[in-house]
């Protein structure tokens, strides 16, 4: 199995200065597939408190997963409601085996917490695949430190029909099967 890491929870980010999430300077256009409708099925997705099992409580953790994506193994996705753009930084992406020649141009800069306009390396279309349902997601390609690889947000929950709870650190949504559950990693 191929797994691929961001730098480790111990590197002290007060310390360096780098870009955790990101924000569109100006927005991007629409994609067709997030104007998609998930088909979704009649049963109800909620949390209960059987759903704290296997967690540490109380927690102030990010909600970070493991995902396929190119059928590799990727750690320390960042799942972030407030990110106005699916980011996928520069680390991951020659670790997936891809190449400049891959990347879509994509000039609009990025500004991150630090306030600093990023510009993109490009932009490119990769399916992800949480656990059975692939969504193909448009990210943007950025040079920059992060303690993440990947950092998705708000419309590709949506796409998903995905429901995700901080405290539980777990997402849910439909799948042909039913109810699917990742767990986060703590």
């Amino acid at each position: 199995m191929e797994v691929i890491r961001a730098a480790s929870t111990s590197t002290k980010l007060s310390q360096r200065k780098g870009i955790l999430s990101m924000v569109l300077v100006e927005a991007a256009k629409d994609n067709d597939q997030l104007r998609k409708r998930p088909k979704l099925s009649k049963e109800l997705i909620e949390f209960r408190d059987e759903d704290l099992e296997g967690t540490t409580q109380p927690h102030d953790d990010a909600l970070m997963l493991s995902y396929r994506i190119r059928g590799f193994t990727v750690e320390r996705v960042l799942i972030d409601q407030g990110s106005e753009a699916e980011v996928m930084y520069l680390d991951l992406y020659k670790g997936l085996g891809l190449k400049p020649k891959d990347l879509s141009k994509y000039d609009t800069p990025l500004v991150g917490f630090d306030e600093k306009a990023v510009i993109p390396e490009g932009q490119i279309s990769l399916p992800v695949n949480p656990a059975g349902k692939e969504i193909v997601v448009n990210f943007i390609v950025v040079n920059a430190f992060s303690p993440y690889t990947v950092i998705l947000r708000r419309p590709w929950m949506h796409n998903m029909g995905a429901i995700l709870s901080t405290l539980h650190v777990k997402v849910k949504f439909h799948t042909e099967g039913g109810i699917t559950m990742v767990r986060g990693n703590q």
